[in-house]
C-alpha cells in the first residue's frame, strides 16, 4: 500500500509521549495567550496588565433594550417640555441622550413616535394606580374615590414635565393614535363615575347629580394642577393631594346630602 513519505519511520515511545504532552499542555497555553492578546488590542493598559495576568479585562456592560427605551422616553419628555413639541427636533432628543441622530432612529421612525411613547408610558403608570386602588379591600365607594384622587394628584405633582407634555401635545398625534390614547383615558372616567354611582346607591352621595358630570369635574381638579402647582413651594405634594381629595368629596356628597348629615348629627 502506498503511504505518505516518511510514514514508515517509527517514533520511539518516549518521544511520542513527549509530543503528546506538548499537544496536551503546551498548545492551550499558547492559545490562551493569543486570546488575551487579541482581547487586549486597542487597549494598551490591558495589554500591559491583562496579558501579564493571563486574564482579559471585563467588558463594560451595555444598557439593556428596556433600559434604553426608558431613557429615550425620559429624554423626549424632557426636551418636549422644555422646548415644546412643535419646536423640538429628533436631533434635540439625540443630543439629550448624547447619541447620534441615526442611532435614535433605531428606536423610532418619526418624531411623533417619541410623543406617542411618552404618552403611552404615562398611561401605563396611571393605570397601575387605578389597579392598585381597585385592589384595596374593605373600602366604601367614597373612600376608594378619595384614595384614587390622592394617588393621581400626587403622581401628577411628581411628574409635571410628562403630564404637561400629555395635556399640551396630545392633540398633535395622528387621529388613530389620538383615539387610542383617549380610549385609555375613558377607562379612568368610567371608573370614577362607577364609584359615584355606587355611593349614590348607598345613600352616601347626592343622587340628584349626574355621575358623568361629576366625573368630569373631578378630573378637572386632578388634571389642572399641572398648570399652577410648583414643587418646592409652601404646599407639599401630600398637602395638595389631600386638599384636592377633600374638595372632590364635598362636591360628590353634595349640599343636600351634607345638610341631611348635619341634621342627623344635631338630633
Amino acid at each position: 500500500m502506498a503511504g505518505t513519505p516518511g510514514a514508515s519511520k517509527r517514533t520511539p515511545k518516549g518521544e511520542a509521549a513527549k509530543d503528546d504532552a506538548g499537544v496536551a499542555a503546551g498548545r492551550p497555553k499558547r492559545l490562551a495567550k493569543n486570546r488575551v492578546a487579541t482581547a487586549a488590542q486597542g487597549n494598551p493598559e490591558q495589554s500591559r496588565t491583562g496579558a501579564r495576568n493571563g486574564k482579559a479585562a471585563p467588558r463594560r456592560a451595555r444598557p439593556t433594550r428596556r433600559r434604553r427605551d426608558d431613557e429615550v422616553v425620559e429624554a423626549a419628555a424632557k426636551v418636549f417640555h422644555e422646548r415644546g413639541y412643535a419646536d423640538a427636533s429628533v436631533q434635540d432628543v439625540a443630543d439629550e441622550l448624547n447619541i447620534l441622530k441615526g442611532s435614535l432612529y433605531h428606536y423610532i421612525d418619526t418624531k411623533e413616535d417619541l410623543l406617542y411613547r411618552v404618552l403611552n408610558s404615562l398611561h401605563a403608570e396611571v393605570e397601575q394606580i387605578l389597579e392598585e386602588v381597585a385592589a384595596v379591600e374593605d373600602l366604601d365607594p367614597l373612600e376608594r374615590l378619595a384614595l384614587y384622587v390622592r394617588r393621581q394628584v400626587q403622581f401628577n405633582a411628581e411628574n409635571l414635565p410628562r403630564v404637561s407634555v400629555y395635556y399640551n401635545d396630545v392633540e398633535r398625534l395622528s387621529e388613530e393614535r389620538r383615539k387610542a390614547i383617549y380610549s385609555r383615558r375613558k377607562v379612568h372616567e368610567r371608573y370614577v363615575a362607577s364609584l359615584i354611582e355606587d355611593a349614590q346607591q348607598r345613600g352616601e352621595a347626592d343622587d340628584s347629580l349626574d355621575p358623568r358630570i361629576l366625573s368630569n369635574c373631578i378630573f378637572g381638579t386632578v388634571i389642572w394642577t399641572y398648570k399652577w402647582y410648583h414643587p418646592g413651594g409652601k404646599v407639599s405634594r401630600e398637602q395638595l393631594a389631600s386638599v384636592c381629595s377633600a374638595f372632590v368629596l364635598e362636591g360628590v356628597i353634595g349640599k343636600r346630602r351634607a345638610a341631611a348629615a348635619k341634621g342627623a348629627k344635631k338630633r
